[in-house]
């Protein structure tokens, strides 16, 4: 495992209903809301839906253009398990629980400004 994507402390809010933080062992901070996790799902089936529709994991899904908005639950866990030492699984509120969030995923999506401009750097240049 990649040194930096190795969590000295992990925090998930399933009480308060707000996300998940990870305090990294090179000192890198990582808050992640609950709908920024449920839109990352790493399991084979989210990636696909991503991938057709040119979302980047923590995207939401696009609306329908024309259509009616529904309302519908902000995504939260209502379960949260260890998988071994290298990631997380969540059930969410919908019932999904496919996906493992290694700790190396997480890392390479933390949502903060700093990573999304390391991100954007790297596409550009």
């Amino acid at each position: 495992m990649d040194p930096v994507a190795d969590p000295k402390s992990v925090k998930v809010n399933v009480t308060s209903g707000t996300g998940m933080d990870i305090e990294w062992k090179d000192g890198h901070h990582s808050v992640y809301s609950f709908p920024f996790l449920r839109d990352a799902c790493p399991c084979a089936l989210c990636e696909e839906e991503r991938t057709k529709e040119g979302r980047r994991p923590g995207d939401p899904i696009k609306p329908v253009a024309g259509s009616l908005p529904m309302f519908k639950a902000a995504a939260r866990a209502t379960e949260v398990e260890a998988v071994g030492k290298y990631g997380i699984r969540f059930t969410w509120n919908d019932g999904h629980q496919h996906g493992i969030y290694s700790w190396q995923f997480l890392r390479d999506v933390c949502p903060c400004e700093e990573c999304n401009a390391r991100r954007t750097a790297a596409k550009t240049g």
